[in-house]
């Protein structure tokens, strides 16, 4: 009895360990790391809101965001204190870079453009791609778009580049014209009537997408998009969530245990769309997988060189990635320049003349995409006004010298995109106003040659690989809807600019279309 007795005390003592060393752990992520952070970056004149245990600001943000939903709108480009109301608020009390929380993560914010520039051309390596929260890599996956892997992602990185440049992104336009003719098909019945746009460019950009990367039509592909954009409301409503440290790991909430079920649901899909191609490449000729993305992920999948040759993982990834990143930013894109072109009938007019000047009634065609100028000016300053991606985010992998900062190992950065292209700093007193002639000269003239100052797809080596498909398809969408109606606000229009994901219409975009 006495031996058995032992065995308990030592049994109880070794739990007691146990919890008091889980303790400390948690103690030392969740107060001794922030607390030290956050005196370094005092001493720095770096401040920012107060750090609560274990939520951070996590909550204050999360008010702030409901707070605006719940406000009467007016119709204003004076987004930032709409899309990112904490961003708002705080640049004004503590300055233009502070410290923020996500939990016990310190994230340094900085809307300074020689700062943004020096962490987004990484030179010295120090600021890869910070690590990706667990619902974003159920959407995206580990691909080009959040691996922090250098050399996987230079692997990626090159089979997307040939994918979206070039002859073949000059060989996918008639695709994207004919997605473009069955939308406008559709658009015959709401002639003189009001019709709501951002639903049908969702529908429109979807099918460009399963078209030209990957050989399939919309319907085929709709189920992964419908599972994809379940899996963004997900994140969505998580965005500001914290779980305890530890306990996560034990047990699951109802969302995360859909999107695991979403996630292997999508994975599933894919690979059947994956075998189709597979088997219809072994009935014809060995390796003709197709020269669309999927085939060139084939292609890399089934390489000899193992230095190419791509995993099973890799491959659905970027699927994900692009069946996702490739629909949302665009649709955004169209959306919004819509509602501006809309509001600014003036401008629509201009844009008019300058398809009719390059195509006349005929559809458009890559030497005409080229030429547009006043089309590249009015998208640039939708990109600048309604930015898809609001904010970018690097990791410090090593204490570092950033510009007069020393910024210790593992603080996040984030990088406002939104706030950059909207301080009158840097574009003037008119910098809410629609003024596309700002690009007139060019991006760097419109900034006064301050190179990190409009950043819509990034900047440095990891600049959106879809930046060429993206606008490209943005431009053939837009020219053939120009040729075909003029188009005006509808009174049942909201304006209420939403950070879901992208910068979303919330209440979508109501026009009245007028045939030509």
């Amino acid at each position: 009895m006495g031996s058995f007795g032992g065995l308990v005390i030592i049994f109880a003592s070794f739990l007691c360990l146990f919890l008091i060393l889980g303790l400390i752990k948690i103690l030392h992520k969740i107060w001794w790391t922030p607390t030290r952070i956050r005196k370094l970056m005092a001493s720095q004149g770096i401040r920012g809101p107060p750090y609560r245990l274990i939520h951070g600001n996590t909550k204050e943000i999360s008010d702030m965001r409901k707070e605006v939903m719940g406000r009467p709108q007016i119709l204003s480009h004076d987004v930032l204190s709409v899309v990112q109301p904490n961003m708002h608020t705080w640049i004004k009390i503590y300055g233009k870079n502070y410290l923020q929380w996500h939990g016990s993560t310190a994230q340094l914010v900085i809307t300074e453009t020689e700062l943004c520039k020096e962490i987004l051309n990484n030179k010295d390596r120090a600021y890869p791609k910070a690590d990706t929260p667990n619902f974003v890599k159920k959407l995206l996956g580990d691909g080009l778009a959040a691996t922090t892997e250098a050399e996987k992602w230079g692997k990626l990185r090159k089979l997307a580049t040939h994918a979206f440049h070039g002859e073949t992104l000059k060989s996918m336009i008639p695709e994207m014209v004919a997605s473009a003719e069955a939308m406008l098909e559709r658009w015959k019945f709401f002639e003189g009537k009001e019709i709501e746009v951002y639903e049908e460019f969702r529908l429109f950009t979807s099918e460009v997408i399963s078209r030209t990367a990957f050989g399939s039509s919309y319907i085929e592909g709709k189920n992964i998009f419908e599972m994809l954009m379940k899996l963004s409301s997900l994140l969505f409503k998580n965005a500001f969530k914290v779980r305890v440290p530890g306990i996560s790991k034990f047990f699951k909430t109802s969302d995360e245990i859909e999107s695991d079920k979403l996630e292997k649901e999508v994975h599933a899909t894919i690979i059947e769309i994956v075998k189709k191609r597979e088997n219809k490449a072994g009935t014809e000729e060995k390796d003709s997988f197709g020269s669309d993305f999927l085939g060139l992920l084939l292609k890399a999948r089934h390489s000899a060189n193992d230095n190419q040759r791509i995993s099973v993982d890799e491959l659905i990834d970027e699927c994900k990635t692009f069946y996702f990143a490739g629909q949302e930013t665009t649709n955004t894109l169209l959306g919004w320049t819509v509602f501006l072109l809309a509001l600014n009938t003036d401008w629509q007019e201009e844009a008019r003349k300058e398809v009719i000047q390059l195509f006349g009634k005929q559809t458009p065609n890559h030497d005409g995409i080229a030429k547009m100028r006043t089309m590249n000016m009015i998208i640039n300053e939708c990109l600048r006004l309604y930015t898809p991606a609001v904010y970018l985010t690097r990791k410090v992998e090593r204490e570092v010298k950033l510009g007069k900062l020393i910024v210790p190992a593992n603080l996040e950065l984030v990088i406002s995109t939104i706030a950059l292209h909207h301080d009158p700093q840097i574009w003037g007193k008119d910098v809410h106003l629609f003024k596309p002639d700002r690009f007139s000269e060019g991006v760097l003239k419109a900034t006064n040659n301050n190179v990190g100052a409009f950043i819509p797809f990034g900047l440095g080596t990891r600049t959106c690989v879809g930046l060429n498909f993206s606008t490209t398809e943005a431009k053939i969408a837009l020219s053939m809807i120009l040729q075909r109606y003029s188009f005006t606000l509808s009174p049942s229009y909201v304006h209420l600019p939403l950070h879901y994901v992208t910068v979303r219409p919330y209440h979508g975009v109501q026009v009245i279309l007028h045939s030509l």
